[in-house]
């Protein structure tokens, strides 16, 4: 069982950047797809970005599509997601995600981190 933790979330200026990290533990990332959602209050969990079990493909929501970039770091069992250009419409709840299927859909990950806040003023 992998378990997931993200960090780097906050509250930041429109036009701001953070970088959200999701470290594994308990099993290697390794095999696993990796996923980025978000969860804006009174919203249901949203795709945000995947990434496949080598980094090789990527696959973005259009909203985010050009501003964030999804990159996972296997040696050090870590992924992480680079915000740039934020939005007060990009504050959510974000969550990492991992599973064995490269899709956007919440079902096809098994194992979910706790979530971390992040804040777009404008």
């Amino acid at each position: 069982q992998v378990q997931l933790v993200e960090s780097g979330g906050g509250l930041v200026q429109a036009g701001a950047s953070l970088r959200l990290s999701c470290e594994a533990s308990g099993s290697t990332l390794r095999g696993h797809v990796l996923g980025w959602f978000r969860q804006a209050q009174g919203k249901e969990r949203e795709f945000v970005a995947f990434i496949t079990e080598t980094g090789s493909s990527t696959f973005y929501t259009d909203s985010v599509k050009g501003r964030f970039t999804i990159f996972r770091d296997n040696a050090k069992n870590t992924m992480y997601l680079q915000m740039n250009s934020l939005k007060p419409e990009d504050s959510a709840v974000y969550y990492c995600a991992a599973g064995f299927s490269a899709s956007p859909r919440p079902r096809a990950y098994d194992n979910w981190g706790q979530g971390i806040q992040v804040t777009v003023s404008s």
